[in-house]
């Protein structure tokens, strides 16, 4: 897991109802080595830099793993999620590879930790969708907010609502291509690399090379969920 750092995020991974997940390694995972200016947050040993349910969360093989298991932990009542504790940045690119067997999950990033559930931390903020299924990977949710943002496939604009501040106006500028189309790059139980860049009020997300969202957010709410 590799992240470009011109300046602030807070970041966490998300686990859902019932799930098997995993996000590689960012420094050599794969035979891969890291780019000029990027900083990986994971070390590929053990958990260091993050925080969660030690009940859902572990490093198998390398990789961050988060995983479902014994009762109650096998039937969440409430999303909850590994926070990166590590330090913070402002405008960044992350890079990362997961892998899904079930379930649904997401990266989620500027987000603000609002308290801490049963079953860990629960957390606002912008989402990269990824699933075991075939609809949601690579849109842009917000969390405890305005929820789809841009669905896959879409360029969007958020513009404030005069007569509701809180729920933007969601403008689609254009097509970045049919989410079947998108939804032919995606592999499914196995790895996929993601990328998710943040330069300013500009959010898009990218599997495999393919560019699933693309959102400016010009409403003044945009930021709501980060910090």
């Amino acid at each position: 897991m590799q992240l470009a750092t011109p300046k602030k995020i807070t970041l966490a991974l998300a686990v859902i109802a019932s799930f098997i997940f995993l996000f590689s390694a960012g420094a050599d995972h794969h035979g891969k080595k890291m780019g000029s200016g990027f900083k990986s947050l994971f070390n590929g040993k053990d958990l260091a830099g993050w925080t969660g349910n030690p009940e859902l969360w572990s490093v198998e093989d390398g990789a961050i793993t988060g995983r479902t298991g014994e009762a109650p932990h096998n039937k969440l009542t409430h999303n909850t999620f590994l926070v990166y504790t590590g330090g913070s940045v402002d405008d960044f690119e992350m890079r990362l590879k997961y892998r899904t067997e079930k379930g649904n999950s997401r990266i989620q990033y500027r987000i603000k930790v609002l308290e801490e559930g049963e079953f860990g931390p629960i957390v606002r903020g912008y989402q990269a969708d990824f699933e075991a299924g075939k609809k949601y990977s690579g849109i842009l949710y917000e969390e405890k907010g305005r929820a789809i943002i841009a669905l896959r496939g879409q360029a969007t604009k958020l513009v404030t609502n005069p007569e509701n501040p809180k729920k933007p106006i969601v403008q689609v500028l254009g097509s970045l291509g049919g989410t079947e189309d998108i939804k032919g790059v995606i592999k499914y139980e196995d790895w996929n690399d993601y990328t998710i860049v943040a330069n300013g009020n500009q959010l898009t997300h990218i599997i495999n090379g393919r560019v699933t969202v693309s959102v400016v957010g010009d409403d003044q709410n945009a930021d709501a969920g980060g910090n």
